[in-house]
């Protein structure tokens, strides 16, 4: 799982940090039980202030994601996913609502709105999922970390 940041971006380094957890998190490349790489790791890598991952990490724990584990670290929750799902497809409602809204506002009928719609669903069923912890491939890659996933499952039943 890599983590890329877009200092050309108008959202705050930690929020893109935040973002980019919750969508690992929906997309299944971060699973419950899994150990987050720690705040100074992930800061080195991505030669970002410790003081700004950390601010992630205290988000990302309010918002019932990942916790702290006593001589661990950060692990992600068991409810993280439910959650993560949750809030991307309330994004994903939003941005589908828009563009649904500009065709039909442009005088497209319905049908052709669904055949367009049908037509990009055809295309990207042809092709996997490209799934990662980045949201968008724009901008300018400032850093980029990848976490270990390869021993740091903490939790016995998530390999299912």
């Amino acid at each position: 799982m890599f983590f890329t940041l877009d200092l050309q971006s108008d959202v705050a380094i930690y929020l893109q940090v935040v973002r980019q957890v919750k969508f690992a998190v929906a997309a299944g490349t971060l699973r419950p039980g899994q150990l987050l790489p720690s705040v100074r790791a992930l800061s080195g890598q991505l030669a970002i202030n410790p003081n700004t991952v950390a601010r992630a990490f205290t988000t990302l724990q309010s918002e019932g994601v990942i916790e702290s584990l006593r001589g661990r670290g950060m692990v992600v929750c068991p409810s993280a996913v439910d959650i993560c799902l949750d809030e991307r497809v309330a994004v994903l409602r939003g941005s589908i609502g828009t563009a649904l809204t500009e065709a039909w506002n442009s005088g497209l009928s319905r049908e052709r709105i669904q055949g367009i719609v049908d037509e990009h669903l055809q295309r990207l069923a042809d092709t996997p999922p490209n799934v990662h912890a980045s949201p968008s491939g724009n901008g300018s890659a400032v850093g980029t970390a990848k976490a270990d996933t390869s021993e740091s499952d903490l939790t016995s039943d998530s390999h299912s």
